[in-house]
């Protein structure tokens, strides 16, 4: 067989550019021959086809240098195994962190995130291969339950989940403890039955912090049943004392009691159904409540004309409808109708219940533009903004964030305190309100446009600026002053005796 794989055999190829395939030239193929064993050869043929479905060809071209590390490592060994998988995963790293070194070739690099925070993360090296090792390995035949990482769609029970955050497993490795780990796969599979996979998420991540705390600790538990009043106080003062935020923690606390407790009606540990006092619970910190200002509207309404002709449709129709951006993405297309010649949207809440407004004419007008859009680019589809992946689903939270994040770093936009803006989906349901507040409409009009049940959370958007509070207090005390000397004109000589 052919030691060369060349480009052109890719799937992601057809995709490309003609700038990148200039650019690639002649280099255009992964040389298997270095690998040394046919065996290998053909599991790196596997999985770069499999990766050419996955990636762009750019990503292919930029991994191939993790391939030329690896076959460098191989060949500075005396003996070697005939296939990847004759060894485990960490033997293999070891492997390459110890030539790495040798090399001078770093074991951690530097990531920046979207909101340009630097983090310390794995190498390329070993990370590329971690994916080819998992890729390799045989399926796993076990029930789903008995597995470390669950399937979801594999789980016979089924899942409340956000559709705009695309959720494929629930990975229960983070926590460390064996026995442990098993008795929480018991009492999440329970959860999943009724509750959302965002809550059920966040409960894991407070268990894997839980484990790696009593791993770093070096305490010896083992099983949630040698969990004790004197173990839990101590972890309730290591994360009151360890710099994170208040409403961090009592999320977190509030998540670890639900577990526990659950493991223990489940596992016959009736100490950790009393476990938890209420005073356990660090208060919550009360989140200042902001919105964007006029100046700061036009600053980012300018730009996001510049993002793709959907996306931009899809952020200013979120902007006018004041929605939660969950309900922005689900909006679905049959959602526009009209009622006594009024246009009239009908908007599915991911959170709590469906609604209806009326909606104005140019609004209507660009939902419909949005609508033909998506069916002459994907045709029949339930939403009108769509996973160009897989259009079966909407389009997804982290598409539209990554999209506006990178607008934001490329054009250095900043809010009115000189800070680069983050991604504020929900600032602008706020701004929506307090527009709605300074149009002087009632309570209740505005828990209907917003889609409240009720309306205890409106009087967070009467929460004016200052500027806006001391305008409108000098206009009713003008007003107030106007109707007194209306009334008092007719007193004559009376009124002039008291003036």
């Amino acid at each position: 067989m052919e030691d060369r794989l060349y480009y052109r055999e890719l799937e992601c190829y057809e995709r490309a550019g003609e700038t990148l395939l200039r650019a690639i030239g002649k280099n255009d193929y992964y040389d298997l021959s270095l690998l040394g064993t046919e065996t290998m050869k053909e599991e790196f043929r596997r999985y770069i086809r499999y990766r050419g479905t996955q990636v762009s060809l750019n990503t292919i071209q930029h991994e191939k240098s993790c391939f030329r590390q690896f076959c460098q490592a191989l060949q500075a060994r005396r003996s070697l195994p005939e296939s990847l998988l004759d060894w485990e995963e960490e033997r293999w790293i070891q492997l390459l962190k110890a030539w790495m070194m040798q090399n001078g070739i770093p074991l951690t690099r530097e990531k920046k995130n979207l909101y340009e925070k630097i983090n310390v993360v794995e190498a390329r090296l070993p990370c590329y291969i971690r994916r080819i090792y998992r890729f390799l390995k045989p399926e796993d035949k076990r029930p789903e339950r008995e597995k470390d990482i669950w399937k979801l769609e594999k789980l016979d029970i089924q899942i409340e989940e956000n559709p705009i955050y695309k959720t494929e497993t629930l990975n229960f490795t983070g926590i460390l403890q064996e026995k442990i780990r098993e008795e929480v796969k018991l009492a999440i599979y329970q959860h999943l039955k009724y509750e959302k996979l965002g809550t059920v998420k966040r409960e894991l991540t407070s268990l894997r912090q839980f484990s790696r705390y009593l791993k770093e600790k070096q305490i010896g538990i083992k099983s949630c049943a040698e969990i004790n009043r004197p173990v839990l106080e101590e972890y309730l003062i290591h994360k009151a004392t360890d710099g994170s935020s208040g409403r961090g923690n009592s999320d977190d606390i509030l998540k670890l009691r639900s577990v526990l407790e659950t493991v223990g009606k489940l596992c016959g540990y009736p100490q950790l159904e009393k476990l938890f006092l209420n005073t356990d619970i660090p208060p919550e910190l009360e989140p200042e409540f902001r919105a964007y200002s006029d100046s700061e509207l036009k600053r980012l309404n300018a730009h996001i004309t510049k993002l793709d002709e959907q996306i931009t449709r899809c952020m200013v129709i979120h902007q006018m409808l004041g929605t939660r951006i969950s309900d922005t993405l689900t909006l679905q297309r049959d959602c526009l109708f009209q009622l006594n010649g009024v246009d009239m949207i009908r908007i599915r809440q991911v959170k709590t219940k469906t609604f209806e407004k009326p909606v104005s004419a140019e609004l209507a007008a660009l939902i419909r533009k949005a609508i033909k859009y998506t069916e002459e680019q994907y045709g029949e589809t339930v939403y009108i903004f769509v996973d160009e992946r897989d259009t079966r689903r909407p389009l997804q939270y982290s598409t539209i964030k990554h999209k506006v994040l990178g607008l934001i770093q490329k054009e250095d936009l900043r809010d009115d305190e000189g800070k680069h803006f983050r991604f504020g989906t929900h600032m602008f349901r706020r701004s929506y309100g307090v527009k709605l507040t300074e149009l002087h409409l009632d309570d209740w009009t505005i828990a209907k446009l917003l889609g409240h049940k009720g309306v205890n959370a409106v009087m967070h958007y009467r929460k004016m600026s200052n500027q806006i509070l001391a305008d409108e207090t000098r206009r009713a005390r003008e007003a107030q002053t106007r109707l007194l000397l209306a009334n008092l004109e007719g007193w004559g000589e009376d009124y002039e005796q008291i003036r």
